[in-house]
């Protein structure tokens, strides 16, 4: 019964290339259609007898899981290849109902995934990004920015892009020598010690991972910058005192609808007068909806893309002004392709850390990821809020200016 169903399920889906499926009876069927010799066939093997009825209960998780579990195998194993077509065919607009109901789910049981008091977000974070530190410098830049870089060019290293990405960032946050920042969610420190560094600034950086505070503190010991940055072990909503800035980097996605409002509400407290915040999230061009059941299980849970007007509505909520609003398209799938080339060239010892099936997991969610940017409405907001509405100058004339070009340049060959 379940092969049926899957059958009929995948006839109405793929209208896009070819996909030749073998069903665990031994039968072979095919989908869609191949336009030319140039096109990719994918063919996929089952081997998992359970894995049709999981599929058609979730297509999405069973996908992943029947991937990684090794229920199901591709010829070639052309993940990326079967990962396009799944990925090309969702995103087209004449969907089949299945696919409707399956994105109505998603966002009903949203709130329930996104409530995120402070032990479930500590436990949240702690799922992700207390993985071994080793782990993630097998395919990070030297830097550990691990958020979207800022291509200038095709040709630039991700050394460079992410050194244009933290430049990028100081120009809208107009930092000044002596400046107060707080860096919600600062990762293993490299934004903070950048600001630190290169602009003068005295910086506090807030993270609930246990692994990235350790790191971020013992390099901040080892550049020296002890008594201009400190990385504390604390949830955003536990900071007090003010600050002349406010940066966000790739934390945004673990906050969760239920949450926004209090988020820019403690933005809004924390931020002086004249002050200026700078929130890098991931994004959504299309209407609110929910997450992946996949990446919620396995790689993010809590985390949720936000659409932009979900932003705009919880930031309308404080007295807070948004003075800039910049949208960065294929910028985070340059930035992944660069990571998965890298993790793929030290997957061996990334198996050495944790097993065959975690380099699976991982193969799975960073060309996902990628896909999802390429081909789904998956974007980067960057968005400059602050208290008055001329704290910025009134054109962006100030982000391009030749000295700022200079500043981007220096940054990037001191990166590499």
């Amino acid at each position: 019964m379940w092969e049926g169903i899957l059958d009929r399920m995948l006839r109405g889906l793929m209208k896009v290339g070819r996909l030749d499926v073998t069903f665990p009876d031994g039968s072979v069927r095919h989908y869609g259609q191949a336009q030319g010799a140039a096109d990719r066939i994918v063919r996929v093997t089952i081997h998992d007898e359970t894995l049709p009825r999981r599929i058609c209960l979730n297509a999405d998780l069973g996908l992943g899981e029947g991937y990684v579990d090794g229920g199901l195998t591709i010829e070639d194993d052309d993940l990326y290849g079967l990962l396009e077509l799944a990925t090309v065919n969702a995103a087209r607009p004449d969907q089949p109902a299945w696919r409707g109901l399956d994105l109505r789910l998603r966002r009903l049981r949203r709130g329930l995934q996104q409530h995120a008091p402070k032990a479930t977000a500590r436990k949240n974070v702690s799922h992700h990004y207390d993985l071994s530190g080793e782990l993630y410098d097998l395919f990070l830049d030297e830097d550990k920015q691990y958020s979207c870089a800022y291509f200038r060019s095709p040709d630039d290293t991700l050394e460079e892009a992410q050194a244009q990405k933290k430049a990028h960032i100081a120009e809208k946050l107009r930092i000044e020598p002596g400046m107060r920042v707080l860096d919600i969610g600062c990762g293993w420190g490299g934004m903070g010690l950048t600001l630190a560094r290169d602009y003068g600034a005295t910086v506090l950086g807030a993270t609930l991972s246990t692994e990235q505070q350790k790191v971020a503190a013992a390099r901040a010991k080892a550049a020296g910058l002890e008594d201009r940055v400190e990385f504390r072990l604390t949830d955003y909503r536990e900071v007090t005192g003010s600050f002349d800035r406010i940066v966000s980097v790739g934390m945004f996605e673990h906050v969760g609808v239920p949450q926004y409002e209090t988020y820019f509400r403690k933005v809004y407290d924390l931020l002086d007068a004249d002050g200026i915040a700078l929130i890098h999230t991931i994004g959504r061009t299309a209407p609110p909806g929910g997450t992946s059941p996949w990446i919620q299980k396995y790689i993010f849970p809590g985390g949720y893309v936000p659409a932009l007007s979900e932003v705009a509505k919880a930031v309308e909520s404080t007295p807070l002004w948004t003075t800039d609003v910049e949208i960065w398209r294929l910028h985070y799938a340059e930035t992944l392709r660069h990571w998965y080339e890298r993790f793929m060239a030290n997957a061996d010892r990334a198996e050495e850390l944790y097993d065959a099936r975690f380099v699976r997991m991982w193969r799975y969610y960073l060309i996902a990821s990628e896909l999802g940017f390429r081909e789904h409405r998956q974007c980067v907001f960057q968005v400059q809020l602050s208290r008055r509405k001329d704290a910025v100058p009134l054109t962006r004339d100030y982000l391009y200016r030749d000295d700022a070009q200079t500043d981007v340049a220096a940054m990037a060959a001191a990166a590499e």
